[in-house]
């Protein structure tokens, strides 16, 4: 048994084209940004969907979106969704980057919302 939710929607662009995409949809969603120097790829846009982190992702490839799923168990989560027919493309660190039948990109990582948050909100399966 383990649990998963659904933890962030990112708009990847560009890296040359990321600091006005995030000025973009900071002005059209009215949220403030914020970058952790830790991870100064991706820029935040605070309390779009409340539960749901939204960020912008410079990155070395075409622009697109993408979704985070945290889980507290990463392996058992990445086997579940390869069941249901998504293919393995890469990975970094903890983080295992899936294509969902139909093309669309999703990460899948361990829990890094509040445990709180997490427990609240995350489904369990079997």
């Amino acid at each position: 048994m383990h649990r998963s939710r659904l933890y962030a929607l990112i708009v990847d662009a560009p890296q040359d084209a990321a600091a006005r995409a995030a000025d973009f949809w900071s002005a059209a969603f009215g949220a403030p940004t914020e970058v952790d120097p830790a991870e100064p790829e991706f820029t935040g846009l605070r309390d779009v969907v409340p539960g749901l982190v939204t960020a912008v992702q410079a990155v070395d490839d075409a622009a697109r979106y993408h979704l985070d799923i945290e889980t507290d168990d990463v392996a058992a989560e990445v086997d579940r969704l390869g069941r249901l027919g998504a293919t393995p493309v890469s990975r970094w660190l903890d983080c295992h980057v899936l294509r969902a039948p139909g093309g669309h990109l999703l990460c899948v990582i361990p829990v890094a919302s509040d445990p709180e948050l997490f427990a609240a909100t995350a489904r369990r399966w079997d």
